[in-house]
């Protein structure tokens, strides 16, 4: 049953509520010391469409955090004075920048307990990565940059927070996860609510940013609220200025000053489908080159905007994303990269697929290496709740209504032999509570996950709960054409949803209860947000269960 109801903020939320007003609205104390760059005009429709930026202020694109652990934290922010530069490379100049930055254990900085002078570096999009140790766990913190100097300007104040000790269950953990922001398709009110949640730590899980221009793809639901600036995304200064206009926005940045952050990605911060190496079927580059070369743009822009640790940097075209980050005793987050490693999809990559070149145990989804790593670090978890973050649908899911059968081939479908290990994993090394977390597919989904998908007799193993969109696909609705047959054609699914939003899940040593939360529309601003339905898996006993 869907109910409404008000948002509750925590027990700090009073003084969280200030962080989360002044991460949008805060002006600069002086102007600021950098040479006066260009005040570059948004292209057509963008200002009527897209929340006004300070023009002159190189904190535009706001600040974030993430990468918690139990004594540290990594602080981010980029410099773009000029963040719709046609250039990518936001009205800076073509040198280093000095920036100062700020901990504090209260909001107005009369307690500070670190600074220090980081370099936004020109090379690296003017971003900047401060990566804190040393840190007493457990504890929130708020913190600021400064542009060096005299008369430098200062930035919004974030909010952040180191995980509790390692030998600790610390408090219960709020965790929100959301995947899928089309810029074109709704406005971003759904990260404004989820900073009202007053989450501990937000998990996104994939397509970030979308490559396409204008109006390439069209939300279902209508005409596109917003557009994008600037051509489909091909180069370093595409993929720069398409995140710089996504982190421009408001409601982004107020979900990203409120909460550490632990992110991953899908295919549309590359290319919609990519495979590792192979480029969308639907388009071929003339040489493989020229898509590696793409991939090595996106990756270098995807560091540059994410608060992620100096050992994500790329390489080239390589990146190391997927890693492993432990919450006290209570939760370990396995954080998976699904897209990079993989071997290409089954069929050409047709929708819906049922061949048997999906069932071959020699293709992967995961590569040997992150497959090794992932049974690996599952089989040696202390932690309560093992948290799988990762991008397309686990599950076995049938998309073709009745007795036919059809199944996607860019999700775990495509590689049932990856699969199948991983859950024979849970069964039989004593991996207790899994639950893995989803984006991708638009839609909210919460299944149960059976060791062997086609025997009804087959107890659940572990959890899956799939978080909708951000905006992608428009408006939605919670009556949609497929929604009986998919909850007909797949008995281990409890939920199917198509409205947009995102999941809350609260964690303690006895159970995960989690909210998926919906908004009534993104094609205008300022929806409110109520929780669709809520779902209860205990500690001990995997499946679900409708609260």
């Amino acid at each position: 049953m869907s109910t409404s109801e008000p948002v509750r903020p925590c027990a700090a939320g009073a003084r969280r509520r200030t962080v989360l007003g002044g991460a949008v609205g805060a002006g600069l104390v002086t102007a600021t010391a950098l040479p006066a760059a260009a005040q570059t005009t948004p292209g057509p429709g963008v200002q009527a469409k897209s929340a006004a930026v300070r023009l002159g202020d190189p904190f535009t694109l706001g600040v974030a955090s993430g990468e918690p652990t139990a004594d540290g934290v990594v602080l981010w922010t980029r410099l773009a004075p000029s963040p719709y530069a046609a250039d990518g490379r936001g009205g800076m100049p073509e040198r280093d920048v000095p920036v100062e930055w700020e901990l504090a254990e209260d909001e107005g900085f009369r307690r500070t307990v670190r600074s220090g002078r980081a370099t936004a570096v020109s090379q690296l999009g003017h971003s900047v990565h401060v990566e804190l140790d040393g840190l007493p766990a457990g504890r929130e913190f708020f913190y600021r940059f400064r542009v060096a100097g005299t008369g430098g300007a200062i930035s919004p104040v974030g909010m952040t927070r180191t995980a509790p000790a390692a030998t600790s269950w610390g408090t219960p953990l709020t965790m929100a996860f959301a995947s899928c922001a089309q810029y074109e398709h709704g406005w971003f009110t759904a990260y404004r609510r989820l900073a009202e949640e007053q989450p501990d730590v937000v998990l996104f899980l994939g397509d970030y940013v979308y490559e396409y221009q204008a109006d390439d793809y069209v939300s279902p639901s209508g005409d596109n609220v917003r557009d994008h600036m600037g051509p489909e995304t091909r180069t370093l200064g595409d993929y720069r200025l398409r995140h710089a206009q996504y982190k421009a926005d408001p409601d982004l940045q107020a979900a990203h000053a409120v909460a550490p952050w632990i992110v991953t990605w899908d295919d549309h911060e590359v290319e919609n489908n990519y495979a590792g190496l192979i480029a969308e079927a639907q388009e071929p580059y003339p040489t493989p080159e020229e898509f590696t070369a793409r991939r090595a743009a996106a990756y270098q822009a995807y560091y540059e905007n994410m608060p992620l640790r100096a050992g994500a940097r790329p390489t080239g075209a390589d990146m190391q994303l997927f890693r492993r980050l432990d919450w006290g005793r209570l939760a370990s987050f396995h954080v998976l990269d699904t897209r990079q490693h993989r071997d290409d999809q089954p069929g050409g990559d047709v929708f819906p697929t049922t061949g048997p070149e999906r069932d071959d145990p020699q293709r992967s989804i995961l590569g040997e290496q992150q497959q090794e790593w992932l049974l690996e670090g599952l089989t040696s978890s202390a932690a309560t709740w093992d948290v799988i973050g990762q991008q397309v649908v686990f599950h076995e899911h049938d998309y073709v209504p009745g007795v036919d059968r059809g199944f996607n081939p860019d999700s775990w479908d495509g590689y049932t032999a990856d699969r199948q290990r991983l859950l024979d994993a849970f069964a039989e090394r004593g991996v207790e509570n899994p639950v893995v977390l989803t984006g991708d597919v638009h839609k909210h989904y919460a299944a149960d996950l059976a060791r062997v998908a086609a025997d009804p007799n087959s107890a659940p193993v572990g959890v899956e709960l799939v978080c909708t969109s951000i905006t992608s696909g428009g408006d939605g609705g919670d009556a949609y054409e497929t929604r009986d047959s998919e909850l007909a054609d797949n008995p281990d699914l409890k939920l199917a949803n198509d409205q947009r939003g995102y999941v809350v899940a609260r964690l303690d040593r006895r159970e995960l209860r989690a909210d998926f939360r919906v908004l009534e529309r993104v094609s205008q601003p300022g929806s409110p947000v109520s929780t669709r339905a809520t779902f209860v898996t205990e500690a001990g006993r995997p499946g679900l269960q409708q609260a």
